[in-house]
């Protein structure tokens, strides 16, 4: 069974419902627990340059449901006060599916896009109104698997020179969310479990979680996120 409930829920932690199997257990710490606080203190520009030196993970795991559509998402990365940023949203609560579940901007390719980087900047532009213009592609993160909606994901990495005035689309987001990239490596926000499936959904699986003030990312969000910073804090001592 799941330990109890951690002590800063009451402060932290969203509407979002997590269909969690009574068999999920507790993981362990985030990976850069051990390391000195000043490791910890990223610049936008070394989470740049990590992510344009890493190289997105290649093929599909056994578990992936057929057939996959293709999908992708923007990791909209900025600098405000001298600190790397993070858009996220959180999606509307009326929607059928994943309401009130925090997520990048994204959504399934359509077939007058050009490529995945013109579905990852078309969705965010009708999600939170972003001027795809002024956006300038740094990389990609590994793709991600949805088995629910059998979805392959692709999470393209982009900056832009100063915060983004976003609106969002009432239709589908109900809030643009602004997030430090501090307040995701902080330990108090971290929470890892084991969830266990059966063997056509992998087995046993990692579940990363980061519970702010007001909302929990989770699902393939939270991974991303731990991926972009496991490379931007631990680099190559990754690979």
């Amino acid at each position: 069974m799941l330990a109890e409930t951690p002590p800063f829920a009451s402060r932290r932690g969203g509407p979002q419902i997590i269909p969690r199997p009574v068999s999920s257990r507790l993981g362990g710490p985030p990976p850069w627990a051990s390391l000195e606080p000043s490791r910890l203190r990223v610049s936008l520009a070394r989470v740049l340059q990590a992510v344009a030196a890493s190289t997105p993970q290649a093929g599909l795991p056994r578990y992936a449901p057929r057939p996959i559509t293709p999908s992708a998402v923007l990791v909209l990365l900025y600098e405000h006060n001298g600190e790397p940023w993070v858009v996220l949203t959180r999606r509307a609560s009326h929607l059928r599916h994943h309401a009130s579940e925090v997520s990048f901007p994204g959504g399934r390719r359509d077939r007058a896009d050009a490529d995945l980087w013109a579905t990852a900047l078309r969705e965010a532009n009708e999600e939170v109104g972003l001027d795809a213009a002024g956006v300038r592609m740094v990389g990609r993160l590994d793709s991600f698997v949805t088995v629910g909606s059998r979805s392959l994901v692709c999470p393209f990495v982009g900056t832009v020179a100063a915060r983004p005035d976003l609106t969002p689309d009432p239709r589908e987001v109900e809030r643009v969310l602004h997030v430090r990239l501090a307040d995701l490596i902080d330990e108090t926000a971290w929470r890892e479990e084991i969830w266990s499936l059966s063997p056509a959904f992998g087995g046993d699986r990692t579940m990363t979680f980061f519970e702010l003030h007001g909302d929990t990312v989770w699902g393939a969000t939270a991974a991303m996120l731990r991926q972009l910073l496991e490379l931007s804090i631990m680099g190559e001592a990754l690979s």
